[in-house]
């Protein structure tokens, strides 16, 4: 392009932007001081603006709101005062379980059993109070089964401590033939300590239960021997077997010729009770002895049986197997 044409048009450019630039007057817009959405206040005078601002009181709220246009305030969301304490002390309440709702004869029902019935559900599982109770019932069955009988139980009772072939609780539990045979040196003990051919031979073991051990055996050994006693039975070397099954008093039965054996032991626990101990009661027990022949006294513990009520009552049970040389279904028949 020629230069002398590219000159002339900026020339041109820059005297019409000079025109454009002296004809405009600098105007001043007077336009109205708007209100703002949020005003604060300070706690003293601001006098450094050369306006007063509101101070806040104990009774004005340190945030104010106001809409477009008019100074008027719409809400005041807090009223925050400076005699107002940050924070309350808010009584602690105990927590309690809501009641629950059962009809009547649900309310009846309950009476009856300790089963877990009429517990209610949040929807498709059990409340937190029923679960709760629930694992504590089984966490106490299982200490009833991995427990153990205290020394100083064995030695109030005044018994020695046999063993069975099992070696430890988990052997005790996969393998029932070894809790019912005796370990060679306890077959050995029991013959030198032991009465030989008593009428009755009372044991003790710990069976699946050591807890039902610790509660109960004291009152029912301690009243059985006071039922005998009156009865004029005499009574043998009474022992305590660690980890035995029922079925031993079959081979103790042979050791020591007795007439009636006795068998206080540990029931299996369950989620109503963990302290449950049953006594067996057998004629002349011998190795081969089938079940009908037994006779059990079961449910002894608080909740079931008292145990003194249950020692009285083994004497006089006692007293009829002696009667009638038998027990199970061979002594309710000669009893009919």
């Amino acid at each position: 392009m020629n230069d002398q044409l590219v000159s002339m048009i900026t020339q041109l450019v820059m005297e019409k932007m000079e025109k454009n630039t002296g004809s405009q007057a600098p105007e001043v817009a007077a336009t109205p001081t708007e209100q703002p959405l949020i005003k604060f206040y300070d706690t003293v005078e601001n006098r450094s603006s050369g306006t007063t601002e509101a101070t806040a009181t104990s009774q004005e709220p340190l945030i104010q709101l106001y809409q477009h246009g008019a100074p008027q305030q719409v809400t005041t969301l807090a009223s925050v005062t400076f005699d107002q304490p940050l924070n309350e002390a808010v009584p602690i309440k105990p927590f309690q379980f809501e009641a629950e709702a059962v009809t009547e004869s649900v309310q009846a029902a309950k009476k009856h059993t300790p089963a877990r019935i009429g517990v209610g559900r949040a929807g498709t599982r059990p409340k937190t109070k029923t679960w709760l109770k629930f694992r504590l019932d089984h966490a106490a069955a299982v200490d009833a089964v991995y427990g153990e009988v205290s020394e100083d139980l064995l030695q109030k009772l005044d018994v020695f401590q046999v063993t069975t072939k099992v070696t430890d609780k988990e052997e005790y539990i996969t393998r029932p033939d070894l809790g019912r045979r005796l370990s060679e040196e306890s077959k050995t003990l029991i013959q030198q300590k032991c009465k030989p051919q008593p009428k009755v031979q009372i044991i003790i073991s710990n069976g699946l239960s050591a807890s039902a051990i610790e509660e109960n055996v004291q009152d029912v050994y301690l009243a059985l021997q006071q039922s005998l006693g009156n009865l004029n039975i005499d009574i043998g070397t009474t022992f305590y077997i660690d980890k035995g099954r029922v079925a031993l008093m079959d081979e103790i039965g042979e050791l020591l010729q007795a007439e009636v054996i006795v068998y206080l032991i540990g029931e299996r626990p369950g989620l109503v009770s963990a302290e449950s101990m049953s006594a067996y009661l057998c004629f002349k027990p011998r190795i081969g002895t089938v079940e009908a022949e037994r006779m059990v006294i079961s449910n002894i513990h608080k909740g079931g049986i008292p145990p003194l009520e249950a020692g009285a009552y083994l004497g006089t049970v006692v007293e009829k197997i002696l009667h009638y040389q038998a027990s199970g279904v061979e002594l309710v028949a000669k009893e009919g």
